[in-house]
């Protein structure tokens, strides 16, 4: 869901976004770019004001980049070295070999994997949008059963299509995913049979998956999937190969436990990443870009904290009022944040323009309170 993030911002630079909104560059709108949206706001400014009060003006130094609430034409194009293998359109799935009977299965926006062994499947996830097409998809390769199914975590764009798959699959979560399905109550994720606090091998037919837990990034219960003979590991909601991670570091529920997780996912040992989003596999080149991006991100929140000041430029009427004070304060950091870091990395992470302010406003909150 999007949120309207301040309409105040909307409505002062409402003409110069709109302008820009179909705009590739990463540079910051120029104070003459801005005018049409100052004289459009000016008027109304200086009636509110008292005599002799000076007329307020937009903020300045807004980026190009349409910011949250303001609806664009077209986002930037996705870069070559962000996309995957095509969907069959007639499947609705891809199918690919990690080798010795591991396979990820994907639609190019959520994926999941299976481990076929001698006498049954694992499957680990079922995201809602492609469950359907598991079946068919383990069918390709096996004439056997799904067996074991493992939850990454609880959120039920990834595990919601578990019934899809039929029978009474043997089920293995952390025991935090447990707690948390059995608060949500809902019968399109069934309660996990099989449980662990910190680790668990699940091993069959000669076939082996380390599974661990490290602790609250994106959620409590969010596991590691490690199969350590086929050089794999499944991560979820915690990398995004090529791309600018989902909003808000994912809508994480601990910003720093997420980024210490992007840090520990490149110190250990293997050659595909699954990460559960986006049409292709990662690379430790892919985990050590996210990690340099967090930093730079990191960076310049920290720097815009420390260098705005709460209240400049802001009505005198509302000096009363906290939360306009605060308010305009968040946004003047967050303009200084997308500044900085757009240069650098705009033509670097595909999506980019769909969910900076949403970074740069979850990386501000994240280091105030933290």
């Amino acid at each position: 869901m999007r949120s309207n993030r301040s309409t105040r911002v909307v409505s002062l630079i409402a003409v110069a976004a709109l302008a820009a909104c179909t705009r590739q560059e990463p540079a910051p709108l120029t104070a003459e770019a801005a005018t049409p949206a100052q004289d459009a706001t000016t008027s109304a400014s200086a009636s509110d004001s008292a005599p002799g009060t000076p007329a307020r003006v937009p903020y300045a130094d807004m980026p190009q980049l349409a910011p949250i609430g303001v609806r664009i034409d077209k986002h930037l194009d996705v870069p070559e070295s962000a996309r995957g293998p095509a969907i069959d359109p007639a499947k609705g799935y891809r199918l690919q070999d990690l080798g010795d009977g591991l396979y990820m299965v994907t639609d190019n926006a959520y994926q999941s994997m299976f481990l076929v062994y001698d006498k049954g499947v694992v499957v680990i996830d079922t995201p809602p949008t492609f469950s359907s097409h598991i079946p068919a998809a383990i069918a390709e390769v096996t004439k056997n059963p799904v067996t074991h199914v493992v939850y990454s975590h609880s959120h039920k764009d990834h595990i919601g299509g578990t019934r899809a798959l039929g029978g009474k699959p043997i089920i293995i979560a952390q025991e935090e995913t447990l707690r948390l399905l059995k608060r949500d109550n809902d019968p399109d994720r069934p309660l996990p049979t099989v449980t662990f606090k910190d680790a668990y091998t699940l091993e069959v037919g000669g076939k082996k998956l380390d599974l661990s837990y490290h602790g609250n990034g994106h959620e409590p219960g969010n596991i590691f999937i490690s199969a350590p003979k086929q050089k794999a590991l499944m991560v979820v909601d915690v990398v995004f190969p090529g791309w600018m991670p989902w909003r808000r570091f994912a809508v994480a529920q601990d910003v720093f436990g997420s980024i210490a997780q992007v840090d520990k996912i490149n110190s250990m040992e293997w050659d595909t990443l699954v990460g559960g989003h986006v049409a292709r596999t990662g690379t430790h080149a892919d985990v050590q870009q996210q990690a340099e991006f967090y930093k730079d991100l990191r960076d310049a929140a920290g720097k815009a904290l420390s260098t705005t000041k709460p209240g400049e430029g802001v009505n005198p009427k509302d000096m009363d009022n906290p939360w306009a004070i605060f308010d305009d304060y968040i946004d003047r950091v967050v303009i200084q944040c997308v500044n900085s870091v757009t240069p650098k990395w705009q033509p670097r992470l595909a999506g980019y323009d769909v969910y900076i302010w949403d970074q740069c406003y979850a990386m501000e909150q994240a280091l105030r309170i933290d």
